[in-house]
């Protein structure tokens, strides 16, 4: 189960008291706000992509849309977002859940721009009804981040 593996990562690196599991859903930006009692872009939304074949995920800030013009200057490609079968094939999370903890191997991680106004920030912990609440330095030890990128307009 993918909220177990994101959990028993986290655990290991000593985070796993700030693993929140509710008894709603938060699949969405919006339902993950309130369940955590946020505002929407404290929510570390986690995009996945096809990149030359590879997938990537894209942590970016709830409020934050992928600009193409952008995303095509980093990455030299158009954005080809995932399918929802792709999603748990290639990341090893389902769609509502999607985080970089307990990802499976080869998945590179990028951090976008529009997460770094906040202090705090509150990605999914692998399942649709999970978060976990992690500052900005944390996000960055815990993700394995391949680098930070502006690939996003908000």
């Amino acid at each position: 189960m993918s909220l177990e593996k994101a959990k028993n990562y986290l655990e290991e690196k000593g985070f796993g008291d700030r693993v929140m599991v509710f008894e709603v859903s938060s699949a969405t930006v919006e339902l993950a706000a309130q369940a955590v009692g946020t505002e929407p872009a404290r929510i570390a939304k986690s995009l996945t992509f096809l990149v030359n074949e590879e997938p990537v995920m894209i942590l970016c800030a709830g409020d934050a849309k992928i600009s193409n013009s952008k995303y095509k200057g980093f990455f030299h490609t158009k954005a080809k977002m995932l399918s929802f079968d792709q999603v748990h094939d290639m990341i090893g999370h389902d769609v509502g859940g999607v985080c970089p903890f307990g990802r499976k191997e080869g998945v590179k991680v990028y951090l976008d721009e529009s997460l770094k106004r906040f202090d705090i920030v509150y990605p999914a912990c692998g399942s649709a009804s999970s978060a976990v609440r992690l500052s900005i330095p944390e996000l960055e030890e815990l993700s394995g981040y391949t680098s930070w990128i502006d690939v996003c307009q908000y």
